[in-house]
């Protein structure tokens, strides 16, 4: 099989290295599976995932990592694309702007056996577009956050018979907002700054009290301050897997707060916080939706969202995201989906064959 050896990765050569359908009438008809035919990308992602965990994870807690990816496009033709930050040629001291489509992707992180450790494995991914082509097109723009929810409740939704929907995400989706749309559907685990506003819960009503509910009670002080506290006793812990893969003792503090900002929706959260006795590594502060999860297990499942960034790199280097051309809206909607999806497959392939066909 010379899959992608004649020319730059496309549809039509993919085609043409596999089966030698060049010559044969309607060629070009292929092309048409994403620019012109009609079928239901989401009901395509239900099924993806449905299958996944037949064959690798059948029963027990799902966990979802979701984040969000920019395709670095170009040309007058490609209406949704915008200004973002470059998350891979920036750093904490440079700020790299690109040109291109954001992308917010949900994976599902289950074992894969030949690997010896879980995969993010995309199963449905939707197109971000820019405020500024909602504001030519007329219609609202949704923010990140606004379309991970819905992402985040359609994915609940599929999976209603399951015990548990976790969903890691990075410090993007730290908003009250979302946490306040789906923690009564999904535990939410994501960064939270040592900066936050955390206050005690409210305190229970009297008798005969008249005056409006509060939101919360006393100030409690930030994690910046308790970081400092010489007082702070941490736990030790060895934790896998930790950055670089590398197996790393931790220090961490936790506890149950409600954290809260004007005009906003209140959410009780279990506080993780970290250090590094190395000093290798900032200290860094987690979230959880859930106050009975242990602190070690809100640990170990964020651990599982790093995954997703080593599946955008293979997409990019194996599956050729960002060197198709394709200018049509429908195409454009639909091919990067299609190849972020196509990841799943081909894990499954490699699993075994049989387990690879989707019905």
């Amino acid at each position: 099989m010379r899959l992608g050896a004649l020319r730059p990765r496309t549809f039509g050569t993919h085609l043409r290295a596999t089966r030698s359908l060049a010559d044969q009438p309607g060629f070009g008809r292929y092309h048409e599976a994403l620019n012109r035919a009609q079928w239901d990308a989401r009901d395509v992602a239900r099924r993806l995932l449905f299958h996944l965990l037949a064959v690798l994870w059948p029963s027990g807690e799902v966990v979802i990592a979701i984040d969000d990816t920019i395709e670095r496009r170009w040309g007058v033709k490609i209406k949704a694309r915008g200004i973002y930050r470059d998350p891979v040629r920036s750093s904490h001291g440079r700020f790299v702007k690109t040109s291109g489509l954001r992308w917010l992707s949900l994976a599902v992180m289950l074992p894969v056996p030949f690997a010896a450790r879980r995969w993010a494995l995309p199963f449905l991914t939707v197109l971000a577009p820019s405020a500024r082509w909602s504001e030519a097109q007329g219609k609202r723009h949704k923010t990140l956050t606004d379309r991970a929810r819905q992402a985040i409740l359609q994915s609940k939704r599929w999976l209603a018979d399951r015990h548990v929907a976790v969903v890691v995400a990075d410090s993007s989706f730290a908003a009250l907002e979302l946490i306040a749309a789906v923690r009564r559907h999904v535990c939410l685990i994501t960064r939270l700054r040592l900066d936050a506003s955390l206050f005690e819960p409210a305190p229970k009503r009297r008798p005969g009290q008249r005056d409006r509910p509060r939101l919360k009670g006393k100030h409690r002080p930030k994690l910046s301050a308790v970081l400092a506290d010489h007082t702070t006793v941490g736990t030790r812990i060895t934790m896998a897997d930790w950055y670089g893969g590398q197996t790393r003792a931790l220090d961490y503090v936790s506890g149950t707060a409600v954290w809260y900002t004007s005009g906003l929706p209140p959410a009780p959260i279990r506080w993780v916080m970290v250090r590094d006795p190395s000093g290798m590594r900032d200290p860094q502060a987690f979230l959880c939706t859930d106050l009975d999860l242990e602190p070690t297990a809100v640990l170990s499942r964020f651990v599982f969202r790093w995954r997703i960034e080593t599946t955008f790199q293979e997409v990019r280097q194996h599956l050729g995201v960002e060197t198709q051309r394709r200018w049509s809206d429908l195409a454009i909607l639909r091919t990067t989906p299609a190849l972020l999806g196509l990841y799943s497959p081909v894990t499954l392939w490699a699993h075994g064959p049989a387990t690879s066909l989707i019905c």
